[in-house]
């Protein structure tokens, strides 16, 4: 298992995947916790860039809106548009 950083707005490369954040938010401080996030995932395998995925994950619930690949699991653990950092 692998831990990745993302700043909103940026894109990695890991493995194969092409990841990019379009957004992430927080619940206030006075709510139940919960971190969401819009993302843009595209493999890269044999050469080809293939979209895989592009729509909200939701911390708590990463099976409501999974990645599905037979390769990849990919979930949010957390969110933060914090920029100093």
């Amino acid at each position: 298992m692998s831990t990745k950083d993302i700043l909103v707005s940026s894109k990695i490369s890991w493995e194969t995947l092409n990841i990019e954040v379009l957004y992430c938010g927080s619940t206030p401080p006075t709510e139940i916790p919960e971190d969401y996030v819009l993302i843009d995932v595209y493999d890269t395998i044999n050469n080809e860039n293939t979209n895989i995925y592009k729509g909200w994950m939701i911390s708590s619930s990463p099976d409501v809106t999974p990645l599905e690949n037979p390769i990849y699991d990919l979930w949010l653990v957390d969110c933060s548009n914090d920029k100093t950092s």
